[in-house]
């Protein structure tokens, strides 16, 4: 039997319910959405999560089509599921938790006695930490982004070769091999000895159907990829950036780009120009470094220092 809040699941079962981590302002509890699917085999278990920024949606259309299609009885292991973890900021649509101004996945491991952000990152911690892979989905947030995975470990992290295994089995085709910063889940979790990824799925408020595909198929490549499931996967090497240029203007305006998401870029390149309402050109931006067009703001109009753009550096492929 696997509980989670008020999901209860027994072998060759499935259960949704809540985890509940504090009340709201008028006093009413509240609690996260999670669901358990406890496989009719024994195993290892997955801990996936969607929504610590509550803006990024597409890791809950991941959610939505993965838990539906999970059979029970052609699983071996437990997966579990907490679909939505900032549940404040989901409410309003806004990327922080409005309750204490934070960003939840800089909040990890939490603390049960602390802030909104630090109890949530906590109680969920507690049930992450003791799984053996963990998932965590995101998105570009507000600006338009490929679809990558993270590995946030660093490099010299012992568990730094597990999570690049991870990225590469969930299957992006991109992945962003950076240490995070501090409090995120797929740092801290490494740290308490269980591999955890990142998987940035496409990116701008929305919700993005070929994002989500790409999530869906990427969670399945990790519980064939795993044995939780039957099946093979068809691992392939994946395009590795070990870090960014970011860009921003140097003057107001609006910013005409001259690469796609994706494209590869060479030193001194131009990225992108910036030009007054009339078409004039103000400013012409090019590339520190060669690399790969990476991530890019959604709208056109910009002022001065606002950021524009990244470009993946130290590129290589493993």
């Amino acid at each position: 039997m696997t509980s989670v809040g008020s999901a209860d699941a027994s072998p060759g079962t499935a259960d949704t319910g809540r985890l509940e981590v504090g009340e709201t302002r008028d006093g009413s509890p509240f609690g996260l959405p999670v669901a358990v699917v406890e496989g009719a085999r024994d195993g290892p278990t997955l801990y996936v999560q969607a929504a610590s920024d509550g803006d990024e949606l597409n890791g809950v259309g991941v959610v939505q089509r993965v838990v539906p299609q999970l059979d029970p009885d052609e699983l071996a292991g437990t997966v579990i599921v907490v679909g939505i973890v900032n549940y404040h900021a989901f409410q309003v649509a806004e990327h922080r938790n409005p309750i204490d101004d934070t960003k939840m996945n800089r909040a990890y491991p939490g603390d049960e006695n602390g802030t909104s952000s630090e109890r949530i990152a906590a109680a969920t911690y507690d049930i992450a930490r003791e799984a053996d892979l963990i998932l965590d989905l995101h998105q570009g947030s507000t600006s338009r982004m490929i679809d990558e995975v993270r590995v946030r470990c660093g490099r010299r992290h012992q568990l730094h070769s597990q999570c690049l295994d991870l990225a590469k089995t969930f299957g992006c085709g991109y992945v962003l091999d950076q240490k995070g910063p501090d409090g995120q889940l797929a740092r801290v979790a490494p740290s308490d000895g269980v591999p955890a990824i990142d998987p940035e799925l496409g990116g701008a408020v929305g919700w993005d159907e070929d994002s989500i595909a790409t999530g869906v198929e990427g969670v399945f490549n990790v519980l064939r990829g795993y044995d939780f499931l039957d099946g093979e996967v068809a691992v392939e090497a994946q395009t590795r950036a070990k870090g960014f240029d970011q860009y921003g203007s140097p003057v107001g305006g609006l910013v005409r780009f001259h690469h796609d998401l994706g494209d590869r870029v060479t030193a001194d390149e131009t990225l992108f120009e910036v030009t007054d309402p009339f078409g004039g050109l103000k400013a012409r931006i090019t590339a520190d470094n060669d690399g790969i067009f990476w991530r890019s703001r959604r709208l056109p109009q910009v002022a001065t220092g606002e950021y524009v753009c990244s470009v993946g550096k130290n590129v290589d492929s493993y």
